[in-house]
C-alpha cells in the first residue's frame, strides 16, 4: 500500500503511527516539524512510534506524564528527550493510555499486534497475525534485548 496524502496533508487521523530510523536524528531538531507532530498528535485519538521514533513524540511534547521505551542501541539519545516522560529501558513496548512505544523493528511488530488487539479485539489480532504468518510476543514485558545491550 502506498501513502496518499505526505505528512502535511494529514488533518485529523484517528491514529499517527510514526516509524524510527537515522532521519530521526537530523527531525529531532527540526522545530517546523516538531511542530507539525505536535499539533497532529495532539489531535490523534492514538499516537505510537516503532524504535527511535519515541525520541520525536518526546521532543514534541506527546510524551509527557507517560511512561515509553526506546530501541536499545539508541536509548540513551532517545531517553534524552522530554521533561516528564517515564522512560523504561527493559520493555519491549509500553502501552499508557493513549500512547505506544515499542524498543525495536521486531518489538514494534508485536506492538502492532497489541494494538490490534485492544482496538479489534483478540479474535481479530489472531486472525491478522495468522494470516501474515507472523508469532508476536504477547508479553510486553519479556525484552531479551535489554541484557544484551548490557545493564541499565
Amino acid at each position: 500500500m502506498i501513502a496518499e496524502l505526505e505528512y502535511g496533508e494529514l488533518n485529523d487521523p484517528d491514529i499517527i503511527l510514526v516509524p524510527g530510523g537515522m532521519g530521526t536524528r537530523t527531525l529531532a531538531r527540526d522545530k517546523s516539524f516538531l511542530s507539525w507532530l505536535t499539533d497532529i498528535g495532539t489531535r490523534s485519538e492514538i499516537v505510537a512510534s516503532v524504535c527511535t521514533e519515541s525520541a520525536l513524540l518526546a521532543a514534541a511534547s506527546l510524551l509527557e506524564s507517560h511512561r515509553a521505551t526506546s530501541n536499545k542501541l539508541a536509548f540513551e539519545w532517545a531517553s534524552s528527550f522530554g521533561n516528564d516522560v517515564s522512560w523504561e529501558y527493559q520493555a519491549r513496548w509500553i502501552h499508557d493510555g493513549c500512547r505506544w512505544t515499542s524498543s525495536g523493528v521486531a518489538a514494534g511488530m508485536d506492538m502492532a499486534a497489541a494494538l490490534i488487539g485492544h482496538l479489534f479485539g483478540q479474535e481479530i489480532q489472531t486472525e491478522v497475525t495468522k494470516r501474515v504468518e507472523y508469532q508476536p510476543q504477547t508479553d510486553s514485558t519479556i525484552d531479551p534485548f535489554a541484557r544484551f545491550q548490557g545493564p541499565r
